[in-house]
This record gives structure tokens, sequence and C-alpha cells, in this order.
């Protein structure tokens, strides 16, 4: 793959050369000369079924966390998180000690205290991270996925983006099935606080229900920073700075 950087930005098939447009610009590459007949049965091509099976099952996977949690997404991603997330969902497939090559899942990764190690801390949106914003500590528990930031400080505990007033708390407690598809998810109370308040307020995020499955428990935490004019409350920026992490995967 090589970057097209002529003054012509082409888009299309030209002899034995794509042209297309991504994300990271206008990009160039060869047509493949090896027929998909031959990769799905000449024995030659094995470990690229294998490969090509596992990478549909972490990509897969990654759809079937981000359909589960779309609501806190809505407000809170970077442009990159799918293939971010396919990444991280690489080494947790790759934590599958009982399957056979071709044949691991992030399901079975995730039964491994490595596989969910790999995915517990992922920061939705890259340009918010979770600990260079909040610097409070945070209880959890993990059996009713009650949130707790006691004695927060918000002007001195947030660092909070320029512009806004406001930042709104929220958890999320999931039940994530990777083998099904299946997910159920529950949602927090919401608690809005001035973000340049000096004096310390306890914080208190309890799901509506703890969610049942057969599948990977998770608890989600989400932070969403407004502006106050006049008072109503505007998301900041279309949630540029929103900060979304998987704060724990049980």
């Amino acid at each position: 793959m090589a970057k097209n950087t002529s003054l012509l930005k082409i888009e299309g098939t030209l002899g034995e050369l794509t042209f297309y447009k991504s994300q990271d610009g206008f990009l160039v590459k060869t047509k493949s000369g090896v027929s998909k007949q031959r990769i799905d049965n000449d024995p030659a091509f094995s470990r690229t079924r294998e490969n090509g099976k596992e990478f549909g099952e972490i990509a897969r996977s990654g759809k079937v966390l981000r359909t589960a949690i779309r609501p806190l997404l809505l407000q809170a991603k970077d442009t990159k998180v799918t293939s971010r997330l396919v990444k991280v969902m690489g080494a947790v497939k790759n934590s599958d000690a009982t399957s056979q090559r071709g044949e691991r899942t992030v399901f079975n990764g995730l039964a491994t205290d490595l596989g969910k190690s790999y995915l517990k801390g992922f920061d939705f949106n890259n340009k918010a991270v979770l600990g260079s914003i909040l610097y409070s500590a945070m209880d959890v528990d993990s059996s009713t996925g009650v949130i707790t930031l006691n004695q927060l400080r918000p002007k001195l505990e947030i660092a909070a983006p320029s512009g806004s007033t406001h930042v709104t708390l929220l958890s999320a407690y999931a039940n994530v099935d990777f083998l099904t598809e299946d997910f159920s998810l529950s949602l927090s109370n919401a608690e809005t606080i001035a973000v340049h308040d000096v004096d310390p307020v306890d914080v208190v995020l309890t799901p509506q229900a703890v969610p049942s499955g057969s599948g990977t428990t998770m608890l989600f935490f989400l932070m969403s920073f407004s502006q106050e004019v006049n008072g109503t409350l505007y998301d900041l920026r279309n949630g540029a700075y929103n900060v979304l992490n998987l704060i724990e995967v049980l």
C-alpha cells in the first residue's frame, strides 16, 4: 500500500492499481493476482484461510461490543475506534488457549484473565483518555456495578476542557455474549456537577439493574462535558472531549 501524493486525487481502478480515499488520505494498492477460488481451496493457502477466519471473528466481536453500548458511543468516540478495537480484540482472541489455529474466538479469550486484561481500561475516545481527565479515586463494587467517587473536588481533580462549565457522570453495567451476540445494558443515574466547584461532593452511580446473561460482564464509565448558556446546558463541541472507558471486565 502506498500514498498518492500527486495533484490528481484519483479514485477507482486503473490497470493493476486501485486508488481509494481513506481517513489517512488518498491511497493506492495493487490488485491481487490470486483468485478467491484458489485461496479457498489450495492447501498452500491454509494459513491465509485461518487468518481470514480469525480476522472475521475479531471484526464481528468488535461490532457486537459497539452495538451493545451504542447509547454510550453516541456520546464519546473517536474516528478510529473501530480499528483500535479490532486490534485489541485480536489480542483477546490470541488468549484463547483451547482452540486450534483458525478457530480461536474472543469469547474463549475472555474466559482468561489475560484476555480480560487486554480489554480492561479501553478508551473509546483517544482524544479524551480517562487517566488524563479524572484524578480522583474510584471505588467499584463488581457485584452490583455501583461506582462511588468520595469527596470528589471538581476543580482540582477533573481536567475539564476549555469552555466547559459542567460535567455529567454516568456508568453502565453490561453483559455481552460474543458467541451468541446477545447483550443486556443497564444505565445508572446521571450526576451533573459544575467543573469549577471547589467544594468536595460524593458521587454514587447505581445501575438500574444487574444485567443477566451468559456472556462477559463489563462496567463502563462516561464523562460528558457541557457549557451552560442562560440556564441551559449544551454539549461541548459535539462530545469531542467526552470520556468513555471500560473500567472493569469480569
